[in-house]
């Protein structure tokens, strides 16, 4: 963690033992809030809340409502790190375009668009669990937007986005790889699973 954050020092075992029971007993019923219970958690310095407001939103927003990006982008946006980032993406933003895609080209156009690495990095990795259904040309687009980036946690997440599909359609990322002038990090953990 490089020292981004304070830490009660609670292994994520007992972690999630303890927010499971505290999930079970004392859950504000309303949506709105959770919503609000979640950005109190972001709020406070220690990483453990992080992690259990994003399991929180998880869990309980798994239907989304149409403002609900603005609450990821806020959550993506403040107390940034790779960890929370690769979550909250692959989660809660991959589910929310699944139920909205109408609104995906308008909410990634701004992100990538912002410049935030953050925000950039969540729109590579959104459809990290897509399998089948991950959208290629869409795929290709953002990451010829993002190639000649020197930052390392994009060309990690290219590399790791593509990876991941290759376990789909290593045909296709073999063939994107060897067309596309990658960043070498990208690259090589593109290529890792791949014979």
């Amino acid at each position: 963690m490089r020292d981004q954050f304070e830490f009660y020092g609670l292994k994520s075992p007992v972690r999630r033992d303890i927010q499971k029971e505290l999930f079970r007993k004392h859950l504000p019923p309303l949506r709105s809030d959770i919503k609000e219970l979640v950005i109190k958690l972001w709020k406070l310095p220690e990483r453990e809340n992080h992690y259990m407001a994003q399991e929180l939103a998880k869990k309980k927003l798994k239907v989304v409502a149409k403002e609900d990006y603005l609450l990821f982008e806020n959550l993506i946006t403040h107390k940034s790190w790779w960890d929370t980032v690769d979550f909250i993406a692959a989660n809660l933003v991959g589910n929310y375009f699944k139920a909205f895609p109408e609104q995906r080209t308008e909410i990634t156009s701004k992100w990538l668009g912002t410049g935030n690495i953050w925000l950039q990095r969540s729109v590579l990795l959104f459809q990290l669990k897509y399998k089948a259904e991950v959208d290629t040309e869409f795929l290709a687009d953002t990451i010829h937007y993002l190639t000649g980036s020197k930052e390392f946690f994009i060309n990690k997440a290219i590399g790791w986005i593509l990876r991941e599909y290759s376990k789909t359609n290593p045909i296709w990322v073999s063939q994107f790889v060897e067309a596309t002038q990658l960043h070498s990090l990208s690259k090589r953990e593109a290529l890792r699973l791949i014979k």
